[in-house]
Order: C-alpha cells, then sequence, then structure tokens
C-alpha cells in the first residue's frame, strides 16, 4: 500500500522526509494563519475608521443647525478687505492694546497674507517685552472672537536679563472675507 519511492527510502531517510514535510506543513499553515489574521486585524481597523467616521457624520447632521447659524455669522461680521494698507491698521491697533496694558513692542513688520477660498489675511509680526500678566491682558484684548485676529505664529520665553519680564515674538493676522464668498 505504500508507493514504491518511499519503500526505496531507508528508515533514517523516512524520518527526515517527514521531518521535512511535517516543516513545510507547518510553515504553510502559519503562512495561512498570518494571512488571515492580518485580514482581521486590517478589517477591524478599516471598520474602526468608518465607525468613527459615521460618528463624525452623525455629529456633524446633529449640530448642522449650529455650524450653519456660526457660518450665516460669519458671513454677516467677517470684514472686508478693502486695501492692502489694513495691514498697517492691524499693527496701529495692536500699538494701542499694547499701550494700554504697558506692553512694548519692538520691531514690527507688516504684509500681506495668504488668500484661502475662506478667508484673505494681513498681519503684524512684532516682539514684546513686558511682564506676564500684562502680556495675558493684552493678548485677551486683541483676540476678541468679532475682531477676527487670529495668532498665527507664538514664541514665549523668559527674557535673560530679567527673569521677570517675558519676551515674545508673534505673527499676528486678521482675516477678512474672501474676495469671492462661496455659498
Amino acid at each position: 500500500m505504500m508507493p514504491a519511492w518511499y519503500q526505496r527510502m531507508n528508515p533514517r531517510e523516512r524520518v527526515l522526509s517527514w521531518i521535512v514535510a511535517g516543516t513545510v506543513f507547518v510553515l504553510l499553515n502559519l503562512w495561512i494563519l498570518s494571512w488571515i489574521l492580518g485580514a482581521l486585524s486590517s478589517a477591524r481597523k478599516e471598520l474602526a475608521e468608518r465607525k468613527g467616521k459615521l460618528g463624525e457624520q452623525a455629529l456633524y447632521v446633529k449640530e448642522r443647525d449650529l455650524w450653519m447659524k456660526r457660518d450665516e455669522w460669519i458671513r454677516q461680521h467677517q470684514p472686508t478687505l478693502k486695501n492692502p494698507a489694513e495691514a498697517s491698521a492691524l499693527l496701529d491697533q495692536l500699538k494701542q492694546v499694547a499701550g494700554k496694558y504697558n506692553v512694548l513692542i519692538e520691531n514690527p513688520v507688516i504684509g500681506s497674507g495668504e488668500t484661502t477660498p475662506y478667508h484673505q489675511t494681513v498681519f503684524a509680526s512684532i516682539e514684546t517685552k513686558s511682564p506676564w500678566p500684562p502680556l495675558v491682558h493684552f493678548l485677551y484684548d486683541v483676540q476678541r472672537p468679532d475682531a477676527f485676529i487670529v495668532l498665527e505664529n507664538v514664541n514665549l520665553a523668559i527674557d535673560g536679563s530679567d527673569p521677570t519680564m517675558m519676551r515674545g515674538k508673534f505673527k499676528i493676522a486678521r482675516w477678512f472675507a474672501p474676495a469671492q464668498r462661496t455659498k
């Protein structure tokens, strides 16, 4: 009942052939099992991502009215950019608020920033020197929601010569309505 090629083998060759066949069988099973577990893992990840996206979408649908109201408020209140000189007006406003809290403004630079489908910007880059509490009040006053002013870049450090003073480098931008508003 045994094949002829198997009968021609000596006992040592038979054991070796069983070891090789067993190893091939185990490796094949491990490879198949690894592939199945990998597919199962990627399916779980995809399911989790889809559940997350579904949750986000459900939240967006649930809060749609709130976001529509916010969008309408922005459309009504966001200022329009009349000319690039608005950057100078932004710098004047920053100087006025800084003067109110005795925040020293150094090295002011103005310019026009990026234009996206959602906003146009003008910016003022400034360096400040002041104690911590006046700086906090300055930043609070500058960033009122209806002012459409954004801190695009902030770098704060303790002044090396006076540990009671803070040094700040800010790129502060005002966001204006886009040139062509989308409906």
